[in-house]
């Protein structure tokens, strides 16, 4: 079980755990790497837990005084993956709003939580509905990106998980508060960044990277068939530093009829950017394969993810979890010495059509689940 602690009132003055986080290399700014560097106190991790206040105030303007809550993505199917998940500790990776965490809960009292997420205004706000929910005594927090989760596990002595959930891509209140600058919907500066003391933002993104960096990255992040000519019109439109003028120059570099179809037409350009900008991509495979091995025997790892790239990843991770990367004919013995996690694969699930209309960011979501059975080597 996770001990609890102190209530600590505020991000800044709670107490950082030695360690650090799995960073970046700052490189070339030609390169799509540039500037992958951290600053600030993501080197370490922060407890969370306890008691809180009634209401959450962040001081960086008067849209982000909200309290961080969104309705969490297939929730009915998430609590029924884990429904009789064996009593010992949580990891919920990305921790956001804690909708799913708390409801994982509530349903299983003898459940302790660790909780993961570089966003201070999301653990502000998880930490109070934790408290409301009188979940406060079985939950520790860290600040801290979802690839350190296996390391902070390791710290906390935690050698075995009874369930792990990654929710990927970004809650709705980042979307929703314009200072963030995720969204072409607001005229905010451009940042995207989910831990706002790291260095690198979508505005060094846009602003610095080069024609072939930024074309690789809409092609790579985002599957953008226009990528080339949107690089150019980029470049030749700097300096861009709000989310309102880079939707624009997107929307007039891609073609009309294009523009006409697809939902919003700069709508992939942010999603490479903020992918970028927050490794999404980058730290996932590495993240499940840690996790995936600190399962205990019938424990389950689910994962939502929200676009093609993200999914291919997964199902990936989970499919080499399976096979050992065994490359051996089926229906005879291995021979190449594969050791698998033998787990067991389940098919993919949508968002029921009652949750498409109750909530359209479920839209894109796609849920993918291994449970793992045992460790065993293929000779």
């Amino acid at each position: 079980m996770i001990p609890d602690a102190p209530y600590v009132s505020s991000i800044s003055q709670r107490p950082t755990v030695s360690g650090s986080l799995p960073d970046g290399t700052v490189v070339s700014s030609n390169s799509a790497r540039y500037h992958r560097a951290h600053s600030g106190d993501t080197s370490g991790w922060q407890l969370l837990s306890g008691r809180l206040p009634g209401t959450v105030r962040h001081d960086t303007g008067s849209t982000m005084n909200a309290v961080f809550a969104h309705l969490p993505v297939m929730l009915e199917q998430i609590t029924d993956v884990f429904s009789d998940m064996n009593d010992g500790v949580f990891l919920d990776a990305t921790l956001g709003g804690a909708g799913h965490s708390t409801a994982i809960l509530t349903a299983h009292p003898h459940v302790s939580l660790l909780g993961i997420d570089q966003d201070d205004m999301a653990l502000d706000s998880a930490e109070q509905v934790l408290a409301a929910a009188g979940c406060s005594g079985r939950v520790a927090l860290r600040r801290a990106r979802f690839d350190a989760a296996a390391l902070i596990a390791a710290k906390e002595g935690i050698s075995a998980l009874s369930g792990a959930l990654f929710d990927l891509g970004v809650s709705s209140p980042q979307f929703d508060v314009a200072e963030r600058g995720f969204s072409y919907r607001f005229d905010a500066p451009l940042d995207m960044r989910m831990d706002r003391t790291q260095a690198l933002s979508a505005d060094v993104i846009v602003n610095t990277y080069d024609e072939d960096a930024l074309t690789s990255m809409l092609r790579r992040n985002a599957d953008e068939r226009h990528a080339y000519r949107i690089a150019k019109a980029i470049i030749a439109a700097r300096p861009i530093h709000s989310t309102v003028r880079l939707s624009d120059v997107v929307s007039s570099a891609i073609p009309a009829p294009a523009r006409r179809r697809g939902g919003h037409p700069a709508k992939r350009t942010f999603q490479a950017i903020r992918i970028e900008v927050n490794a999404e991509l980058e730290i996932l495979p590495g993240a499940l394969r840690n996790v995936i091995s600190l399962l205990a025997p019938g424990a389950r790892l689910a994962v939502l993810s929200y676009h093609s790239g993200e999914d291919r990843i997964v199902k990936s991770v989970m499919r080499s979890a399976e096979t050992g990367d065994c490359d051996c004919p089926p229906n005879l013995p291995c021979g190449c010495g594969a050791v698998r996690s033998v787990v067991r694969v389940r098919a993919p699930r949508d968002a029921s059509r009652a949750e498409l209309a109750q909530n359209p960011r479920s839209s894109s979501a796609r849920l993918r689940v291994v449970e793992k059975i045992q460790i065993e080597s293929q000779n």
